[in-house]
């Protein structure tokens, strides 16, 4: 069995403060690469301090887009969340499952509410 990768989310963005869509990016690619090939990867959160759904909803929602929740499940484990960035990153997650189903529909929920 493969052991886990570490990736550390303050040293792919450089700093503490994980607000922005891009650097959401970064770490998108990355365990993106460990999902293709099947590789564990463990995401810590460990020195972050600011954490947004902008960045979430990049680095870790736009994963459904591209792969099964199986296959998510089976190769990414996060850790070092604070209990309110726990939550915010199960929003998301959430969210993003509902999404990537039927993008299509959701979008068109949104289109009427507005």
């Amino acid at each position: 069995m493969a052991e886990e990768i570490k990736q550390s989310v303050y040293q792919i963005v450089g700093n503490d403060i994980c607000v922005e869509a891009d650097d959401g990016r970064k770490v998108f690619t990355i365990i993106s690469e460990f999902i293709k090939k099947k590789q564990k990867v463990v995401l810590s959160f460990f020195n972050v301090n600011m954490l947004t759904s902008a960045f979430l909803n990049t680095a870790i929602g736009l994963l459904y887009k591209d792969f099964s929740e199986q296959e998510i499940k089976e190769n990414l484990s996060v850790q070092d969340l604070s209990s309110a960035d726990s939550i915010l990153l199960k929003r998301v997650v959430d969210t993003a499952k509902i999404y990537y189903k039927n993008p299509e529909k959701m979008e068109q929920s949104v289109r009427e509410i507005l």
